[in-house]
């Protein structure tokens, strides 16, 4: 499924700040009306009971358990469960009402955004930018223990035109380092992913003489080999010498993960360099009131910025039919975007947290949940 990332808007009037440090926030554990609608750490919220299911990308897999964890120990009567199906998956079953929310790493698209409308009571869909994190280039490759490469070499290799380490394009980019004579193995998602949407976008945006194809969260491409889900494409460069993937940077594990070039630097993923790319990106434009959709800078030439990163969205409604769906939505996306959620997510997947206005501007979203009638 394609999906529409290219609508350009206003900067963000503030975005993540630079640093990872948590400052209090009041708002976060604020509620107005509703039961369950304590934010996180209010030991006195009404206790909910229910369901509350959830769908969607992989990459949130290790902050979402964390998350569930925080949240059943403040509302244990909710029985929680997320399903990393990927997140064009995801928003499939939310939008055809099959999940209370979606995870995902791209927003909706046009056609997306007026179907979650429609299956949503009030017509107001919410999508908050909760998990931030840098995308990893990971590759399994002997004796090489830092890789430096340009975003003409990285789509070089994953478009299929650079088929060998030795290839004087990365050699041009790893100055002194010793590359072995050893065939390539691009390693990329099977499923629709919205890791793939993203790492394409980049490609497209700094390479598009190289990667031609448009953003995509399906591999536009032959060749190469697929593997299913963020756990897939890990298990398969782990699998064999020569291999190359793309998958967000907390499961990088022991594989070597690699540098890209920024402006006259190259830069290592981190929930810094994400943090700092994020806060220069614009929001999308044609949004609701309580949808804070971005566009991320791809193209950036900041230092210490890096641009591969994932902003990966929980999207439900504003109303729900049921108004004990409403409280547990309600509930759970008040501790997630909470000081203590954030910090919990960061620790369990080495997150960005968002900062003091991406959490303000959630929370507007979450005090905003409610059921009809």
């Amino acid at each position: 499924m394609k999906l529409s990332t290219t609508t350009r808007a206003a900067a963000l009037t503030a975005g993540l700040a630079a640093t990872l440090a948590l400052a209090a926030c009041g708002a976060a554990n604020e509620t107005s009306g509703g039961a369950g609608a304590a934010g996180s750490g209010d030991a006195g919220a009404e206790q909910l009971s229910g369901d509350l299911v959830g769908a969607g990308a992989s990459s949130q897999q290790a902050a979402m358990q964390a998350w569930q964890a925080g949240f059943n120990s403040q509302q244990p009567g909710v029985s929680f469960s997320y399903d990393p199906v990927g997140s064009g998956g995801g928003r499939e079953q939310f939008i055809a009402g099959g999940t209370d929310f979606a995870g995902s790493d791209a927003a909706l698209d046009d056609e997306e955004l007026a179907s979650a409308q429609e299956r949503c009571a009030g017509g107001e869909v919410f999508e908050l930018p909760n998990y931030i994190s840098p995308i990893a280039v990971v590759y399994n490759l002997e004796g090489v223990d830092q890789l430096n490469l340009s975003p003409a070499t990285v789509a070089g290799i994953f478009a299929g035109t650079i088929t060998n380490w030795n290839d004087p394009a990365i050699a041009a980019d790893n100055a002194g380092v010793t590359l072995p004579d050893l065939a390539i193995t691009p390693v990329h998602r099977a499923d629709d992913s919205g890791t793939t949407d993203n790492f394409t976008d980049y490609m497209f945006q700094t390479a598009g003489e190289v990667w031609t194809s448009e953003p995509d969260g399906e591999w536009p491409l032959p060749g190469g080999e697929a593997a299913n889900g963020t756990s897939g494409v890990i298990s398969a460069v782990q699998a064999g010498n020569g291999a190359i993937g793309y998958a967000d940077a907390s499961q990088a594990g022991e594989l070597g993960v690699a540098s890209i070039g920024v402006g006259g630097e190259f830069v290592a993923p981190s929930a810094e360099t994400a943090a700092a790319v994020v806060e220069n990106s614009p929001a999308l434009e044609g949004r609701g009131q309580y949808d804070f959709a971005i566009e991320v800078n791809r193209q950036t030439e900041g230092s210490g910025e890096y641009p591969i990163v994932l902003v990966s969205y929980h999207i439900g409604c504003v109303e729900y039919d049921d108004q004990a769906k409403a409280d547990a939505v309600k509930a759970f996306m008040g501790h997630v975007v909470s000081e203590e959620g954030q910090s919990a997510a960061a620790d369990a997947a080495g997150s960005a947290p968002i900062s003091d206005t991406l959490r303000q501007q959630a929370q507007t979203a979450v005090d905003a949940i409610t059921a009809a009638g």
